[in-house]
């Protein structure tokens, strides 16, 4: 009985990582949008650095992806 239920858990944390990797990915694609979006370009004109929410959504989105990403090749 206890089998299966480990295998549960581990299609739990599975899933859970997996959709770690999905949000990572739409985030890093908005981020990069927002990057070379017009208000990042006068940003980077004027401070030469890109929006803090550009930044932010990189950042978050490289994050979740990595944590995904290890989730799922833990063994």
């Amino acid at each position: 009985m206890m089998g299966g239920s480990c295998k549960k858990g581990e299609r739990m944390n599975k899933s859970i990582s997996g959709a770690l990797v999905g949000v990572g990915v739409i985030l890093l694609v908005f981020g990069l949008s927002a990057y070379h979006s017009a208000s990042s370009d006068v940003s980077r004109f004027f401070t030469g650095a890109p929006t803090d929410r550009a930044l932010w959504l990189l950042i978050g989105g490289g994050a979740a992806s990595i944590v995904g990403f290890l989730g799922l090749t833990r063994g």
